[in-house]
């Protein structure tokens, strides 16, 4: 029989082999290590990497390869070749730039890299039947394009009903596209697809052209689209927490309500939608779809909106530039709903200096998790807020899924970002800023229903909590980058 002696035995009589093993991988080490040096972005987070490749670099330069090596610079270059820089300079030109909330909101606009648009109309969506009542409604209506891009889509009933509505369309003569996050929709069978294509629907996965990213799958379970955008004729677009799921209606028992927050926004905001969508179809395919405008612009609203994408493409963290600067300003209330709530330490700071400021912060969370471990990271950062006196409420009608900011009567956001560093560094994101008062109150009316469905977390429930789930959490925070 052979055993393990025998198979040591021939390891050790070709030294050769292994001495080529260990050399290969301490040169991928150093080449992991001078790019960690090249673009560094936190100190603490290369010295670990280097410390890590030099001590140990078996297994960490696979690990680097996965968590640490970034592979979106064409994405950056295929994003200014759609002229992204240019879109304040098209906004002009159309006379729909809203030039004064634009100034009184220079960060966001910048990292946007595209001003505050006005003539808008703009509806919340509280929910998933208000979500896709709407979504269908405006994909039934479409007569020229729809782009649909959602992070999962499910062959389930309405996953089915989707497809029913995309088919019919390719078939009345309208471009129909539809992009999925290939780690989202990992059980997508190729069936849906078919169906879909055979009926002239244009299908692809984010990752689909990249051949290195297809055949190194740890990378594509790092960085992730995990966008939500459905535009039609760009005149129309919805953008928020929803993906395509018999769970987002409520339908799975393991959750019950699904509480969840999506916008439909009319008007030329709707171009910035398609724009992003347009830079994702890209590089998933190699396709580059028009970008002209149409030579009239529908303003059905008088509401401004901004429109902001980021991703692993971005130089900077960008859109945590973005939260951290509305944070700052924040001066009378800070409500914050995430169902993942593992911040950075430039987040946590902010939002305790707001809490000293004399600012409301508040932290909505669900009661219950859906993702072991990132519920336990999000429970250390949250006790956290507690003890510096941020309150927090977890949310207990249901599971809650929404992503949703209002900073007094200024600002609110709603879309796809969670609060935690892979919404912030890692996935690509799409976030919606509005300004007007109508929206504002709207959030505000939405979010104190909310409350009200929420246990706020004391202080005195922290001192009794069992110490093996103290201990889980914040062995769980340890891994915060990376969730």
């Amino acid at each position: 029989m052979f055993g393990i002696d025998d198979i040591l035995r021939a390891i050790i009589a070709d030294l050769h082999l292994v001495a080529a093993i260990m050399a290969a991988i301490y040169l991928l080490a150093f080449i992991c290590a001078v790019r960690e040096i090249l673009n560094s972005r936190t100190s603490q987070g290369s010295i670990a990497w280097l410390l890590s490749l030099a001590l140990l670099p078996f297994p960490t330069v696979f690990l680097y390869m996965i968590f640490g090596w970034k592979f979106f610079d064409d994405y950056a270059t295929d994003r200014i070749k759609n002229g992204r820089a240019d879109r304040p300079l098209r906004a002009r030109d159309l006379a729909l730039i809203d030039r004064e909330t634009t100034d009184k909101w220079p960060v966001q606009a910048q990292v946007s890299e595209l001003p505050f648009l006005h003539g808008n109309h703009v509806d919340l969506l509280i929910d998933g039947k208000a979500t896709f009542d709407s979504i269908f409604e405006g994909i039934d209506a479409a007569e020229e394009y729809l782009f649909v891009q959602f992070y999962i889509v499910r062959d389930d009933d309405l996953g089915q009903q989707l497809a029913e509505r995309l088919i019919a369309k390719a078939r009345a003569g309208v471009q129909v596209r539809l992009l999925y996050d290939d780690v989202g929709s990992t059980g997508m069978p190729k069936r849906f697809r078919t169906q879909l294509r055979d009926a002239g629907v244009k299908v692809a996965g984010f990752n689909q052209r990249h051949k290195f990213l297809r055949v190194y799958g740890p990378t594509r379970i790092n960085y992730r689209n995990h966008r939500k955008i459905v535009v039609a004729d760009g005149k129309h677009a919805w953008v928020g927490g929803h993906n395509v799921g018999d769970e987002y209606l409520g339908k799975d028992p393991r959750y019950g309500h699904w509480r969840d927050t999506h916008v439909r926004v009319s008007g030329p905001a709707a171009l910035g939608c398609a724009l992003l969508f347009r830079e994702d179809w890209e590089w998933a395919t190699g396709e580059r779809l028009s970008s002209n405008p149409p030579k009239e612009l529908e303003s059905p609203g008088d509401q401004s909106v901004l429109v902001m994408g980021s991703g692993p493409a971005d130089k900077l963290e960008e859109c945590a530039i973005a939260y951290v600067d509305m944070i700052g300003r924040a001066r009378e209330r800070l409500w914050i709903v995430s169902p993942y709530f593992v911040p950075d330490t430039d987040i946590r700071t902010a939002l305790f200096a707001a809490r000293l400021r004399g600012v409301d912060v508040r932290i909505m969370l669900p009661d219950n998790p859906d993702h072991a471990l990132v519920w336990l990271a999000s429970m250390a950062h949250a006790d956290a807020m507690v003890e510096h006196g941020i309150s927090v409420y977890r949310y207990t009608d249901g599971f809650l899924h929404q992503k949703v900011v209002l900073m007094d009567d200024e600002i609110a956001t709603v879309g796809s970002v969670n609060f935690d560093n892979r919404s912030f560094a890692i996935n690509f994101e799409i976030t919606l800023w509005f300004t007007d008062r109508k929206t504002i109150d709207a959030v505000e009316a939405m979010l104190l229903t909310d409350f009200k469905s929420c246990r706020e977390v004391s202080s005195s429930e922290l001192k009794t909590r069992p110490f093996h789930l103290y201990f889980l959490t914040q062995a769980a925070r340890l891994l915060s980058p990376l969730l």
